[in-house]
């Protein structure tokens, strides 16, 4: 078995492959003045059972993946397993209007044409696993971020909202603490108050966990209600860190304690691996690696 790491996943790559144990393909990457993407693989693939890691976001990398795929399949190998430690666009599951994309289907049917499964990381709905044509499984870096705070001394776990109730208990139940949900109360036309659902957030070192950090600005309202309500400490968590439209300016100016991410997208706030449950997950699914 091979691990191919592309542009936007090198470090999860890495560390895949040093926990399974398995080389890293030597390939070149470059752009052309016109920007577009060249790649070349160094390594014999013929026969290989061979596993491309790439973050499908931003819409660069898409494209790069596929010529990846395309590049890998070419050359022979025997099977190509794809990981999207981020799966972008999975959050158009759906048609909202008449006459929209379903975003994340079509991604998904694109990457099935050269994969024989795929595997990806904490994605926004399950239920986009059923997009791929082939088969699809998902696993999660709750275990991993809760490993990480567990060493922070927080005394609960706030979800975002209630339909992320599931995500907060389960990472307080491996760090053996409460958890909540924040809610929203409207106290005028301008003012909404968040405060979580049972526990009182006076004195206490407090976690909100997410799946996906984009803009910053539901979670750094959330911040501000919980400091002014008395909450010792508050940091944020996160799988998928897009951190996009001045998000850290406004979590800091929130006056966030920690803010916290893994490497599905690699930023400065990357501070725990997805590579953990990535290898954990390919071990139980993928057939050929048991043998």
């Amino acid at each position: 078995m091979l691990i191919l790491g592309g542009t936007s996943a090198k470090n999860i790559a890495t560390n895949l492959g040093n926990r399974l144990r398995q080389p890293l393909v030597q390939t070149s990457y470059k752009r052309f003045p016109d920007d577009e993407f060249y790649v070349r693989i160094h390594d014999k693939l013929a026969g290989q059972d061979v596993i491309i890691v790439q973050t499908a976001y931003p819409d660069q990398k898409i494209v790069e993946l596929f010529l990846i795929q395309d590049a890998v399949h070419d050359a022979g190998a025997k099977s190509i397993t794809v990981i999207l430690p981020y799966f972008g666009y999975s959050r158009q599951d759906k048609k909202f209007e008449e006459g929209e994309a379903i975003s994340a289907r079509a991604i998904a049917q694109h990457i099935s044409m050269n994969a024989d499964c795929v595997i990806t990381v904490d994605p926004h709905k399950d239920h986009v696993l059923k997009f791929f044509t082939v088969p699809a499984y998902s696993c999660s870096a709750v275990p991993t971020i809760a490993q990480y705070l567990k060493e922070k001394n927080i005394d609960f776990i706030l979800a975002p909202d209630k339909g992320a109730k599931e995500r907060a208990k389960e990472a307080a139940t491996l760090i053996n603490c409460e958890y909540d949900y924040l809610e929203k109360t409207r106290i005028d036309g301008f003012t909404v108050k968040v405060t979580p659902k049972k526990l009182d957030a006076r004195g206490k070192h407090v976690a909100i966990i997410d799946d996906i950090i984009s803009t910053g600005s539901t979670m750094a309202h959330s911040i501000k209600e919980l400091k002014r309500q008395g909450a010792k400490s508050v940091s944020i968590a996160c799988t998928h860190g897009l951190f996009v439209g001045g998000a850290k300016e406004k979590l800091l100016a929130a006056d966030c304690d920690e803010i916290i991410s893994t490497d599905t997208i690699e930023t400065e706030f990357s501070k725990v691996s997805a590579a953990e449950c990535i290898a954990e997950t390919l071990l139980k699914t993928v057939q050929h690696i048991k043998n």
